[in-house]
């Protein structure tokens, strides 16, 4: 004979749900750290992000592609920074030349 007052089943867990409690591994504080710089100061995103691939190899964390990414971005801000001033110094040279020549006033 069955109960009439039973309770109903535990809800199933759905393909797409997580895992209660389930956390990813850490994400390295100098991935970010590296990224953040890339922005602001690219020579420290370079610096922090070489050394973020580092200690990624070693501990297994997460965070390899922010501190690629602050790499990358690092190198690209800095080539664009000495392009700049490249341009820059050659346009003030030419700029001075022409104005202020042997025969200019």
């Amino acid at each position: 004979m069955t109960d009439p007052v039973s309770p109903p089943p535990p809800p199933q867990p759905t393909p797409y749900a997580a895992p209660t409690g389930a956390v990813g591994p850490k994400t390295n504080t100098l991935a970010i750290i590296a990224l953040v710089l890339g922005f602001v100061f690219p020579l420290g995103g370079i610096i922090v992000g070489h050394i973020a691939l580092n200690q990624l190899k070693r501990t297994r964390e997460a965070g390899h592609g922010l501190a690629l990414a602050g790499t990358i971005l690092g190198y690209v801000f800095t080539v664009f920074w000495i392009i700049f001033w490249i341009v820059y110094i050659v346009f003030i040279a030419s700029y001075a030349r022409s104005n202020f020549g042997p025969y200019g006033y």
